[in-house]
Parts: structure tokens; sequence; C-alpha cells
């Protein structure tokens, strides 16, 4: 495992490749740093700032889908969840491929076996004067054309005055094991379509059609943070944590995911957006994280 810093004036990053993750990503202000993501004091993905997400996001219901007429199975990658969640790049260390004051770009090679899946994730993390830009690509090196997704688990600081700026279309509801439910309505309380506070609840919901636009927003640091992303990825997951899930949980993060898919998209007619990816064929996406002053 190695830890790499990045600089770039005001704003910093801290990059581990274990997991591939992200441990901090800073900006100095009049002397003050202020936490753009939540900071990690080590590579455990459920405590970091940020990690990827690759060949896909989230779950699959019943570890199981069925694609152009052949059966495919998951196995669970953690004791805590009977799923395969997440992919494989949070859980995996990634080789240095090129690196300099203000760029990273790590990758890794995932067999098949274990999984069904084949494939040459990379990541380039990119820090400008302008903000944080993170790009992901998988290519598929198996044998057989699969669906394929991408995406990101940042967690960001959640103060008791911040607000969320993110317009999606429609909502998914959650079921028994972590799994979407089905389309609705988007709730009251979820609507972000203009800034809106999070609520203190639990939380673990899908989001369709979101704009690639969000901006998180903490008045009493006087700062804000503008997430974009580029047109392959418009979905978003909300996850906030309770208690009863985590007991040392104090409501002071949330997590706000941009993905390429809807979570089980395997099992969807549509896929969820899913790609699907013949043998040596790619699929790429970025986000940039620009942070501003508030009021600007």
């Amino acid at each position: 495992m190695a830890i790499i810093d990045l600089q770039n004036g005001a704003l910093s990053a801290r990059i581990s490749t274990s997991g591939g993750m992200l441990l901090d990503y800073s900006w100095m202000v009049d002397g003050s740093r202020i936490a753009l993501l939540r900071p990690a004091d080590d590579a455990d993905p459920s405590s970091s700032a940020c990690y990827p997400l690759v060949p896909f996001g989230n779950r699959v219901r019943n570890n199981h889908f069925v694609f152009e007429g052949r059966d495919y199975n998951l196995r669970p990658n953690t004791a805590s969840d009977p799923h395969y969640l997440h992919g494989d790049g949070w859980r995996t260390e990634w080789s240095v491929l090129n690196r300099s004051m203000d760029e990273l770009q790590i990758g890794f090679l995932h067999p098949e076996g274990d999984t069904p899946y084949g494939y040459e994730a990379k990541q380039t993390i990119t820090l400008s004067s302008h903000g944080l830009t993170l790009h992901m690509s998988v290519k598929n090196t198996g044998k057989d054309t699969l669906p394929f997704g991408l995406g990101w688990h940042p967690y960001f600081p959640l103060t008791p005055e911040t607000t969320l700026l993110a317009p999606a279309q429609r909502f998914w509801t959650e079921t028994e094991g972590w799994l979407p439910g089905e389309r609705a309505d988007i709730p009251a309380d979820l609507d972000f379509s203009k800034p809106s506070p999070l609520p203190r609840r639990w939380v673990n919901n899908g989001f369709e059609e979101w704009s690639g636009k969000a901006e998180i927003i903490w008045p009493e640091r006087h700062a804000s943070l503008r997430l974009t992303a580029d047109t392959s990825v418009r979905h978003a997951f909300i996850f906030i944590p309770d208690k009863s899930f985590n007991p040392s949980f104090r409501e002071d993060y949330f997590c706000f995911e941009p993905m390429t898919h809807i979570a089980n998209g395997h099992n969807l007619p549509d896929l969820g957006d899913l790609k699907i990816l013949r043998p040596g064929e790619i699929l790429a996406g970025s986000i940039h994280l620009q942070p501003q002053r508030y009021p600007e």
C-alpha cells in the first residue's frame, strides 16, 4: 500500500492505493483548512473520504442475473452483507501507473474466476486550481459480453446547516436486503431540486435521471462544493446511516454517490443504464468537485 499526496495551490488530496480510495480532499482558506470530503486516518473503505465502484455499484438481487440467455452468479465479498457489494475496486490494491505533483493514475487487472467479470480498471485523479477531477474507465478483458457500470462513493461532511442541491426525476424505494424496490415519486424530504437540508433519518435510495449537477453548501463554513458529472453519469444514490446500522454514527456525514446506472440494473428489462461491453470495449466516466466561497 502507498499513500500519495497531491497539491495544487490551496487544494490538497490524499490517495491510498489500497482500494484506490481518497483519504482527504481539503481547501485552505484564510489559514483554515476546510474538509471537502470526510477526512480519513487510514485506508478502511467504510471510514474513507471516497472509494471507486467498479465494475458496477451497489447490489444485484440474489447475487444472480441472466444476460443473453446465460445465468450468472456472484458471491458475497464482505462479511457484513450477503451480496457482492460495490464491485472489486474498493477491496483491491491498485498499482501506480503515473504520477506528478497534481495528478495520479492508478489501475488494476481483475481476472475472471471469483466473479464472471474480467476487466481492467483505471483511475486518473487530477487536482487543478479549479478543483478535483476523478476519471475512471473499465475495459472488458473477459471472454463474455457483459453489462458494466461504474461510480464513486464519496462521504461528505454533514453539519447542522448543510444543504444539498441535486435535481433528479425519479426515486427508488428500498426493500429488504438494502435493495431497490420500485420507481416512485420523490418524497418531499428527499426533493433536492432546490437547496434543501438532509433528513436526519435512514436513507438508502437511488435517484434516476439526475441532472449531473449537485451542490453541497456548508453555510457555517462559508463554503460550498459543486459536483458536476459528464453525460455518462446520470444516476445517483444517497446514503445516510442511523445508529441501528452504525452505533457510532454522529450525523456528521452523508453519501451522494454518482453512478452510470441504477442499482440492481442487471435485473431490470432496460439494464438500468448499465452499458453492454463486448470483449475489448471500454466504459469511462468522470466527476469534478470544485469548492466555492459561500455566499459568493
